[in-house]
């Protein structure tokens, strides 16, 4: 019996716990039938159907708008943004439908608003994965453009899973460089580059797509290509639904306003026009036509107008693609973008050279710049060593990057990323850089467009305007005031060229425009570097003079006396920017001009070589003119005997008639003379002073009737010698050294040599030339108020030496912290005040 009721007892002790159980499950099944309907209600991908809708009055309107985007949608890219416009009128009915959110985020996707295409990608996705095959791939995208990166590898990853064993193979090394790409951009992204970025705004852009900016050295002139309603032909691309590319040109007239215009025939025809090269003088453009496979067609400035485009010859245009060029400061060295055989792989940088001939060489493959994918937007800096590329290939983070290589020791450095926020996922196309390299042009779809790609200014952020600096800034992009950001990775100092950019008027002495040839030489070498012209219409001329060269410059047209210049530029000095005007005078009795390129030995009658070029501009110019006779003078600076300088004068006057005599111009038609230091244009209390003061004078006496004069000096052959001297200071109106090779002989007059004088007396100076000191420079100016500025700033920081330091030129101002007499003790000091002033630029004159 108590088996029996202890039976019982457990009997029920086991049904009790059997029904709690079953009535737990029962509990459990609907917490998950609620929990599922629930989730199923939230995400569940609704149709545009009645019976999601029924007798909803609105769904036949939104039926039709998604009916009007689809048409719109398969026509390609050129039209999305007119299919989106549907679509959201459509999403305003029915938010969750997969499709309608996929087809709306693949129209974000193309356009500036990438935040918006992973918002509906995402949705769409979350929907139905499988509304289309590629959805992972765009959603992959949508992340790797909105910077995550690390979600974007996850789903190019799951993109790659998902495929089929033969599309995975044919699209592995595609997602393979997407991957990489993001990895790119994690690193790239840890450290910012101090700049500003900004809209051109709505009077240069537009909702249309806007890009390959190219501009004049000075910023005066920005010419683009548009694909905007209005363009010359009215037609749009039959492919992808764009309008038709035309070029547009604008002018600055005054900083941040701009004046838009668009150029009619023959710049714009009906068909496509693109520009994609501008020469630093903005007086030569490069077109991009698509004939014969896309070829390169180049027009010239005449005045205000521009001639009819004519494609470049071969070897640069080819039966393949040509696009992008850019002209080097020398108007001889064009890089371009083709993808000809024996490149490295797809779009290439090439290089070719115009000849004495006018001919181009064979092009040459930059092939350490190049990579096996794509280069594009070619662009050569003003100082002539550094190159600016978009590439797809090096370390990208995302379509095409731009990246920098410089020309030294004989070959291109290894290219450098120009970092982030320059740089995007995104394509970053067609950089370009002003002279002074503290402001750059880009086109880009990145967020702040008005529709599509746009033009944005760059502005590197830069404490003194001429000079580099080391001090921190916040990154600012304008377009977005949210960024702040401390960036350890800048490239401004690298930004600033090494150069002299000079612009200015070519005028007669009644201030008409003349159009002239103006020549460049090196002094050094007698090389002609470039030939420059003048505009026609407005005088207007922009040379571009790298630094490391001594430059002699001539300047001449026809029934003019030609005008001389001369630029001594060292390696790697500070940028500058010269204003200066040149006016030539008429071939006409009275009219005079400096030979700023006739060089002399220190104290002595000796002509330099770097004097050949200047004379031959003579021996020409007396070649030309006949009938001319001239006034060779002599004039020196006050340091001395009004005797000895008289002497000294007298025979430089002296050698350089008899050079000129030696090269075939009559004795006849010369006089020669020595004025001692009677005749100063400028001070002699200062260096820059007496260097001007310094000089070789050619004036006319006669041009078309004889000249008479009883003071005429008959030029005699003397005896010459070869004079050893040590290495000396060479007296000239910039700074030199020389060694001359011992060896005294008697010497005839031999075409190409220069005779050394030697002197019937030399009179030892009563005044000694004053001790040059060693100074350390902080900064440069262009006029005097902004120099006290600084230097008062100096003194006030506890360097009470600081001074201010004339330009040898006369073109601006140096302000030093500290002066030494020696240059060890400068050197000792440098490193110092680098560190107390936290300045990395600072560098030391002898002056």
């Amino acid at each position: 019996m108590d088996m029996l009721k202890n039976y019982i007892k457990t009997s029920n002790f086991t049904k009790k716990i059997r029904n709690n159980f079953i009535e737990s499950l029962y509990l459990l099944s609907i917490l998950l039938f609620t929990l599922i309907f629930n989730t199923n209600l939230f995400s569940q991908d609704i149709a545009f159907s009645s019976n999601y809708f029924p007798n909803n009055p609105g769904l036949k309107e939104a039926k039709k708008n998604i009916k009007n985007g689809n048409s719109l949608f398969i026509k390609g890219e050129g039209y999305y943004t007119e299919a989106l416009e549907y679509y959201l009128k459509a999403n305003q009915f029915n938010s969750d439908n997969a499709e309608l959110n996929y087809k709306i985020g693949i129209c974000y996707l193309y356009s500036a608003d990438i935040e918006k295409a992973l918002e509906h990608i995402e949705k769409a996705y979350r929907l139905n994965k499988n509304v289309n095959d590629d959805i992972t791939y765009y959603l992959a995208q949508a992340y790797h453009l909105n910077l995550d990166f690390d979600k974007a590898i996850l789903y190019y990853q799951t993109y790659l899973n998902v495929l089929k064993p033969r599309d995975r193979d044919k699209h592995l090394s595609k997602i393979n460089k997407k991957i990489e790409e993001c990895n790119n951009g994690k690193e790239l992204i840890k450290d910012t580059v101090k700049v500003l970025i900004d809209n051109l705004g709505g009077t240069v852009n537009s909702i249309y797509p806007d890009y390959a900016p190219v501009i004049s050295a000075d910023e005066a002139m920005l010419i683009f290509t548009s694909r905007r309603p209005g363009n010359i032909g009215g037609m749009r691309d039959p492919i992808n639904g764009k309008y038709f590319e035309d070029i547009y040109i604008a002018y600055m007239e005054e900083w941040g306003k701009w004046l838009l215009t668009q150029p009619s025939a023959p710049l714009n025809d009906k068909y496509h026009n693109a520009a994609i090269g501008l020469s630093p003088d903005g007086q030569t453009l490069y077109v991009y036509k698509g004939v014969n496979g896309g070829d390169i067609y180049v027009s010239y400035l005449k005045g205000k107008n521009w001639t009819n485009p004519e494609p470049l010859p071969a070897p640069i245009n080819s039966k393949y693609h040509e696009s992008s060029a850019s002209l080097g400061p020398d108007g001889r060295t064009l890089y371009f973008v083709s993808d000809r055989p024996g490149g490295i792989g797809g779009r290439d940088i090439w290089m070719a050279r115009m000849d004495n001939m006018g001919n181009w060489t064979n092009p040459i493959n930059l092939s350490s710049i190049n990579t096996p994918y794509d280069e594009e937007g070619v662009f050569i800096h003003p100082d002539g060593r550094t190159l600016y590329f978009s590439s797809k290939g090096h370390n990208s983070m995302g379509g095409y990057d731009i990246f920098r290589s410089v020309y030294q020791d004989g070959k291109w450095s290894k290219p450098v990323n120009l970092g982030y926020p320059i740089n995007t996922p995104d394509d970053d196309l067609y950089f370009v850089l002003s002279a002074s390299g503290i402001h750059a042009y880009i086109s880009s779809s990145r967020k702040g467009t008005l529709g599509d790609q746009d033009i944005f200014m760059i502005t590197y952020l830069i404490a003194k305007p001429v000079m580099p600096s080391s001090e921190a800034n916040l990154l600012a992009w304008r377009g977005k005031p949210s960024i702040y950001a401390t960036g350890s990775q800048s490239l401004i100092a690298e930004n600033l060229p090494s150069m002299i950019l000079w612009k200015g008027k070519v005028i007669d002495e009644e201030n008409n425009p003349l159009e002239a040839q103006i020549i460049l030489t090196d002094n050094v070498t007698g090389e002609q570097l470039a030939v420059f012209t003048s505009n026609s219409e407005t005088g207007n001329f922009l040379v571009s003079l790298p630094s490391g060269k001594n430059y002699g410059i001539a300047v001449k047209k026809e029934g003019y006396l030609f005008h001389s210049e001369n630029f001594n530029i060292p390696e790697n000095a500070p940028y500058e920017e010269l204003n200066k005007d040149i006016i030539l005078k008429k071939v006409a009795a009275g009219a005079e001009i400096v030979l700023n390129n006739i060089f002399f030995d220190f104290n002595k009658a000796t002509l330099r070589p770097e004097s050949k070029t200047e004379l031959q501009n003579v021996i020409e110019f007396m070649q030309q003119n006949p009938s001319v006779i001239i006034e060779i003078s002599g004039h020196t600076d006050n340091i001395g005997s009004y005797e000895y300088n008289q002497s000294l004068s007298e025979r430089r006057a002296k050698a350089v008639v008899d050079y000129l005599v030696e090269h075939g111009i009559p004795l006849s038609r010369f006089v020669y003379k020595g004025y001692s230091f009677s005749e100063p244009i400028a001070t002699n209390d200062t260096e820059e002073g007496r260097q001007l003061n310094r000089r070789v004078e050619f004036k006319i006496l006669a041009a078309d009737e004889v000249y008479k004069s009883d003071t005429y000096i008959q030029t005699a052959k003397s005896e010459t010698k070869t004079i050893k001297a040590e290495v000396q200071p060479i007296e000239t109106t910039k700074t030199t050294k020389l060694i001359v090779e011992e060896e005294v002989k008697k010497v005839e007059p031999v075409k190409e040599e220069f005779k050394k004088e030697v002197p019937a007396k030399e009179i030892i100076p009563t005044k000694p030339t004053p001790q040059k000191l060693f100074h350390i420079v902080g900064a440069s100016v262009t006029n005097i108020n902004d120099a006290e500025k600084i230097k008062n700033e100096y003194i006030k920081k506890g360097y009470i030496d600081a001074t201010i330091l004339p330009r040898s030129d006369g073109k601006g101002y140096r302000i030093a912290y500290k002066s030494f007499t020696t240059k060890e003790e400068a050197i000792k000091e440098l490193e110092i005040l680098k560190k107390e002033t936290k300045q990395k630029d600072l560098w030391i004159l002898q002056q």
